[in-house]
């Protein structure tokens, strides 16, 4: 961690983000997560406080928290630093799971279960999805492909990834990504109904605009509610569709100072929840 991220980080962390009584979850409430890629440029032990400080209980974990290239043994100890902090650990990812054959996926599945992954969320390709179907079935672990957009030539929209998979075991679904799902032109509310029990996970992001056209190399990513993006409209449908997996920001702007816009964001998402319950 550089200089300037430990003094930030400690103002930060002195500084409490309150949560008021008519913000809190009440319990028919939407999940809300961290994608603890948002907290990339941090430690994992400073990234574990700083998810407490936002009030959120459940995170998907990044590599930059929990890396690959370490033993089993120190993954399965680095996994318990967020059990003991209360966190309840829903996924890990993005996985990039590009290798062409079983054995060559084989160690990313030996990482997400020495890590305690009930669910990885990850980046496939058309061509090695039996082998990815094979392994979740013998290790018993959800297979979440998100969505990336246009750029994307496997799985652009949340449909490419419902059209791969179907069909296929129950395990296999998709994590979808908000923010690209509009830029890839499609609606994030209607591709919610369509996904059905196939929906494992939801990232949550806000755009200047629908299109991603509004600047930087985060498509003009904004704090939730800053941007066009219909944010009531996708929790209204998630409720009625009755989703049950979590609201996961993953919030790709302001790396070095995240906690501001990532509070801001929650706080919207709170307040969009409380004003769903009447």
């Amino acid at each position: 961690m550089n200089r300037r991220n430990f003094f930030f980080s400690s103002a930060a962390l002195a500084a409490p983000f309150a949560v008021s009584p008519a913000s809190a979850a009440a319990p028919d409430d939407l999940k809300l997560s961290v994608a603890t890629y948002s907290l990339r440029q941090f430690q994992r032990g400073l990234a574990i406080k700083m998810v407490k400080q936002l009030g959120i209980e459940y995170v998907d974990i990044k590599e930059f928290h929990l890396p690959q290239t370490e033993s089993a043994k120190a993954t399965e100890a680095g996994r318990k630093e967020f059990d003991k902090a209360g966190l309840k650990v829903v996924g890990g990812g993005n996985v990039s799971l590009q290798e062409p054959d079983e054995a060559g996926l084989r160690k990313h599945f030996e990482y997400a279960k020495a890590a305690g992954f009930p669910m990885m969320i990850c980046a496939p390709n058309h061509d090695n999805l039996g082998a990815i179907e094979k392994l979740a079935k013998e290790f018993n672990i959800k297979i979440a492909i998100h969505n990336h957009g246009p750029e994307d030539k496997h799985f652009p929209s949340p449909q490419s990834v419902l059209d791969a998979v179907k069909g296929m075991d129950a395990r296999m679904g998709l994590c979808l990504d908000i923010g690209h799902t509009a830029r890839a032109g499609k609606d994030p509310v209607e591709a919610i109904s369509l996904a059905g029990p196939r929906l494992f996970e939801l990232h949550m992001k806000d755009l200047k605009d629908a299109s991603g056209n509004g600047g930087g190399s985060n498509f003009g990513q904004v704090p939730v509610g800053d941007g066009v993006l219909p944010i009531t409209g996708i929790f209204k449908q998630l409720k009625k569709v009755g989703y049950q997996g979590v609201c996961s920001l993953e919030y790709e702007i302001d790396a070095d100072d995240p906690l501001p816009g990532m509070q801001k964001s929650f706080a919207y998402m709170r307040g969009v929840m409380a004003g769903l319950r009447g």
